[in-house]
């Protein structure tokens, strides 16, 4: 039995009925106590965290080590060419806005890239198996959850069955939040500025993720930074100061909210976009982080018109790690070595592919091929051609068995599970979101979601 499987037996092995119910018991007054919730939906809703081993862990760090410089040198060839960049699908406003120089030197300090584990044959059979790995998304904007791990990993190292456990098994956290404070005040001093700054968590007070801005607010003003929650509508812009409510300065705005949502309803105009311009607050994510964050960044990379950008090195990390990903529209291209018509092509074979929308989140505007009627799939092909979409080949989506308590008694069932890495100053892996889920839109929201921390685990000698 492999190191993963085995650790995962032995897991579940300790979990009975009576220490389930306590360690559900105890879950649920965590949650509670700590505020873990996405909107009014507990945020973790299963009885195991993930494990991974080390040898995992140091696969992901090495794919992402491999392909961020193919990233890196279509954005740096995008800022280069407005030719090239049309490629990203940027509108006007956003080709306005990646204009602006955000003062320091990565687009993206803080992002996340979502990923598949693939077996050699079904992973919730061979966790241990051979194992490759895809890449699908690149949330080169607003990555979320390091607060909401970090609290999760100390409420499951507390659990009665996490202590069993660990008398067997060395288990180590991933924690995130330090790293956004380096992150944020790596970009500031880069950016100029000198004095400590008084940091801006910029969201809508109405989101579903509110609760974690009061965590990191926690965290921030435990290592001694004033920290301030701000709705958009709060801010001014007046005298050369960014203000919340009229009266508290700003120079540091950690972006939680979408540029696209903040562009949509308050318009170019805002205080903060005037702020950027005029240097007169550092924001991370600056703007210019939208053009990894599209979507289409995938078929730059994928597309064989762009393999004479990359060196050999990056051509093949995007051949290892890259879906095949091609924007949708009428042409001929490549694919598993013969010319295709796209068009045609995928109308004849959806069972193969997904339909992604160029800048959407959260799963809006996703079409899974194999779900679709041929009939919904034509049409949704056809919406493709006049909205910006992407179409990416299907990765099969590996599952994990987890814990539940189901009316006092402890049911394990197969979930859905995804692998997304933090990726700090486009270069390096520290720590990792998991998502588990009962369908295969991996995301919060989706049917029987739920966010587990993620522990490196080792059989102790």
């Amino acid at each position: 039995m492999g190191e993963l499987n085995e650790a995962i037996e032995f897991y579940h092995a300790l979990l009975d009925d009576e220490r389930g119910r306590i360690s559900q018991e105890q879950l649920n007054l965590q949650l509670h106590h700590r505020q873990l919730f996405f909107g009014e939906r507990p945020l973790c809703t299963v009885l195991r965290p993930r494990f991974m081993t080390r040898a995992q862990y140091w696969l992901l760090q090495t794919a992402i080590r491999r392909v961020m410089p193919a990233f890196a040198r279509a954005y740096h060839a995008a800022l280069e060419s407005p030719e090239f960049r049309r490629q990203f699908g940027l509108v006007p406003w956003e080709e306005e806005l990646i204009q602006l120089d955000h003062g320091f030197k990565d687009p993206s300090p803080l992002a996340r890239m979502d990923t598949f584990f693939i077996a050699g044959e079904d992973l919730s059979t061979k966790i241990d198996g051979a194992q490759e790995l895809y890449f699908t998304e690149y949330n080169a904007e607003t990555p979320a959850a390091n607060a909401y791990n970090d609290v999760l990993a100390n409420v499951f190292l507390g659990l009665p069955v996490m202590g069993a456990f660990q008398r067997r098994y060395e288990v180590q956290p991933l924690p995130g939040r330090h790293h956004v404070l380096h992150a944020l005040m790596d970009a500031y001093r880069q950016w100029g500025g000198k004095e400590r700054p008084r940091i801006a968590i910029l969201d809508w007070r109405e989101v579903p993720t509110y609760s974690e801005f009061m965590l990191f607010q926690d965290y921030f003003s435990s290592q001694n930074f004033e920290c301030i929650i701000a709705d958009p509508r709060q801010i001014e812009y007046r005298n050369g100061q960014l203000l919340v409510d009229g009266i508290m300065p700003v120079n540091l705005i950690y972006k939680r909210v979408l540029i696209s949502e903040l562009v949509m309803r308050e318009g170019l105009d805002h205080p903060v976009i005037q702020a950027v311009r005029d240097h007169a607050v550092c924001m991370v994510n600056p703007f210019r982080c939208k053009l990894l964050h599209k979507k289409a960044s995938f078929a730059v990379l994928s597309d064989e018109i762009n393999a004479h950008l990359f060196n050999a090195e990056e051509r093949q990390a995007i051949e290892s790690y890259i879906p095949w990903t091609r924007w949708v529209s009428e042409r001929h291209t490549m694919y598993k070595g013969k010319k295709i018509d796209l068009l045609p092509f995928l109308s004849r074979n959806r069972e193969q592919f997904v339909l992604k929308p160029n800048d959407e989140y959260g799963g809006k505007g996703i079409v899974l091929g194999w779900e679709t009627e041929q009939s919904e799939w034509e049409i949704a092909l056809q919406t493709a051609l006049v909205e910006p979409y992407i179409v990416q080949q299907r990765i099969k989506i590996p599952s994990e068995p987890y814990p539940s308590l189901v009316e006092d008694r402890i049911q394990i069932f197969d979930r859905m599970i995804d692998t997304n890495p933090y990726i700090w100053y486009g270069d390096y892996v520290s720590g990792c979101l998991t998502r588990l889920s009962t369908v295969e839109l991996l995301n919060v929201t989706a049917g029987g979601g739920s966010v587990v921390p993620t522990f490196l685990i080792e059989k102790r000698g």
